[in-house]
């Protein structure tokens, strides 16, 4: 069952923007099979079993789903036992993926099958929830996307604060002209392989809460 089955209204914009995600989707994942099967097998050489990133992260209406990535990070270990910071166990082959953007391969099957959308607020962690404010939370009225309006507005070198001001005008703008234009967007970000991480961080703070960002992993 897709995002397009629990909105409240079916709209024919709606319909065009799930056509498209199945479309390229699709597409993306018989064309670009070969490029994820070797990044896939790199990251097994180097980082080991298993190569891929899965974690809960919040969907329409803040619905819970499974994001898959390929893992960016080691799993190297302190004395303590505890992982690492997230800038120590970031691999050279880690930061490649992330600034051509190809972790984010596996998220295509996440839009084929209905739980993503080509274009929409980025799915973050399930503990932000409770910490946004009314205004930050009509972000999850439209599906999370791998590419959105703020990824190509500032991606991770913007703030908090400002990154949900543009998932919300995204929500109350949304059309498949525009999406059509986020995407060719985000064509030449990933090309210039801009704002990637939050300067001194390996990609964001931790949302606390508007104005009580605190670093770590995101």
């Amino acid at each position: 069952m897709s995002w397009l089955d629990h909105m409240p209204k079916r709209t024919l914009g709606l319909r065009a923007k799930r056509a498209l995600d199945v479309v390229v989707s699709a597409t993306g994942l018989t064309l670009l099979g070969p490029v994820c099967l070797g990044a896939t097998g790199l990251v097994w050489w180097k980082h080991g079993w298993p190569p891929f990133f899965r974690q809960t992260r919040p969907g329409l209406d803040g619905a819970p789903f499974e994001l898959v990535k390929l893992r960016t990070m080691s799993n190297e270990r302190g004395p303590d036992g505890a992982l690492l910071p997230d800038a120590e166990r970031l691999t050279p082959l880690g930061q490649f993926l992330r600034s051509s953007s190809l972790d984010e391969l596996p998220e295509l099957w996440n839009v084929l099958i209905g739980e993503m959308s080509l274009v929409g607020p980025r799915p973050l962690l399930m503990q932000y929830l409770e910490r946004y404010d009314a205004r930050q939370a009509r972000r999850h009225e439209m599906p999370p996307g791998i590419t959105g309006w703020a990824q190509v507005n500032g991606r991770n070198a913007i703030g908090w604060d400002e990154k949900f001001e543009l998932d919300v005008w995204y929500v109350d703008h949304q059309s498949l002209w525009l999406d059509a234009r986020i995407l060719i967007m985000t064509a030449s970000t990933v090309l210039l392989r801009t704002g990637i991480s939050a300067e001194g961080d390996a990609t964001m703070p931790v949302f606390m809460g508007s104005q009580r960002e605190e670093r770590g992993q995101a």
